[in-house]
């Protein structure tokens, strides 16, 4: 399955603040009314990039600045965190973090970092509504990410920005999942996703028929309706070959696919689904034998695959975990649905 780390230069870091007994190691003790965090994706210098927003109720920072069109080619740093429009916070520390370590857009005087960030909605779910990541926990994020090795593996499930994930109307618990291929002409195709879904896996319904008779499978799904669908599935695509800003974005664009693949219902209202495209720039798309229009069709068809993988695994690796704001049970394994839609 692999992970983004796959692709070279990619490094991810992981805070969160639980107060749930399932915690994962960095996590903060004793954290009554916390379930949230914070996911830094720290590329190589020089890394190209852009964004494709699709949900109807996103979170997000300087999405603005990756547009093909703006001045500003690099990214620094993504952010990916918890706590909604109030976690967007994060991103100043990530920020800060690159400032100390000169990376950034030169201006008069010293360095502006290209730091873009979204959040997903889980304000409450430890207990406490004002619980929720604050710049300290980007700044960490970004320095957890600069500390790992080359290649390293990414933890997944209960972490980061998956820490107060949840996936169907809050019946299931989501969280971080990655994947990533290797096609032929030696690049890389790799994604993380933080999943925080309205939806549930294609080709599965909200909930389950009750074994007691339709009745009760009805009565389920007028509950699931009165829910509050405030969900949000975020996306890193990262690839080693030579990408435009404008490559970026159309393979973000192709990668929603995977998403949609993935899960249903997508890109709702409610939603603030996202995926940002990183390109290192390592390797050439174009060789004697096939031309690179050619060879960023199959790129960006990847993009959506481990788009895909990347969900399934991050619903296969979350954890049930029981809180003063509910219970939600873990989904358990899934795998990529081959049958109708």
């Amino acid at each position: 399955m692999g992970a983004i780390t796959d692709v070279t230069g990619i490094r991810v870091g992981h805070v969160q603040r639980s107060g749930t007994v399932q915690e994962s190691d960095g996590g903060v003790p004793n954290d009554a009314g916390w379930l949230t965090g914070v996911t830094v994706v720290l590329p190589p210098p020089g890394t190209v990039g852009s964004v494709d927003v699709r949900g109807g109720g996103p979170a997000t920072s300087e999405t603005d600045a990756l547009d093909p069109t703006t001045l500003s080619q690099r990214v620094d740093a993504v952010v990916l965190t918890g706590g909604s429009a109030y976690g967007l916070v994060t991103a100043r520390g990530a920020q800060r973090w690159c400032e100390e370590n000169g990376r950034g857009f030169p201006v008069p005087g010293g360095l502006v970092p290209i730091v873009p960030a979204a959040a997903i909605f889980d304000l409450g779910r430890g207990g406490d509504f004002a619980s929720r990541p604050d710049e300290e926990m980007g700044y960490a994020a970004t320095a957890a990410a600069a500390a790992q090795p080359e290649g390293h593996d990414v933890e997944r499930g209960n972490v980061g920005a998956g820490t107060g994930a949840v996936l169907g109307r809050g019946t299931y618990k989501g969280g971080v999942g990655t994947a990533s291929i290797t096609l032929e002409n030696r690049i890389v195709v790799g994604a993380i996703a933080v999943v925080n879904a309205v939806g549930m896996p294609v080709g599965r319904p909200l909930v389950e028929p009750a074994e007691t008779g339709a009745a009760d499978f009805y009565k389920l799904r007028q509950r699931d309706a009165q829910l509050p669908p405030l969900n949000t599935t975020l996306v890193v695509v990262a690839t080693n070959a030579v990408l435009s800003k404008a490559d970026c974005k159309r393979t973000a664009s192709a990668a929603h696919a995977g998403l949609a693949r993935a899960l249903n219902p997508s890109h709702t209202l409610a939603d603030g689904d996202t995926v940002f495209c990183l390109a290192t720039g390592a390797v050439e798309l174009e060789s004697i034998e096939t031309p690179r229009q050619f060879s960023l069709i199959a790129l960006q068809s990847a993009a959506a695959d481990v788009v895909t993988e990347a969900i399934l695994d991050g619903i296969s690796r979350a954890a049930g975990i029981t809180t003063p704001a509910g219970e939600y049970a873990a989904y358990g394994p899934v795998v990529r649905y081959h049958g109708p839609i």
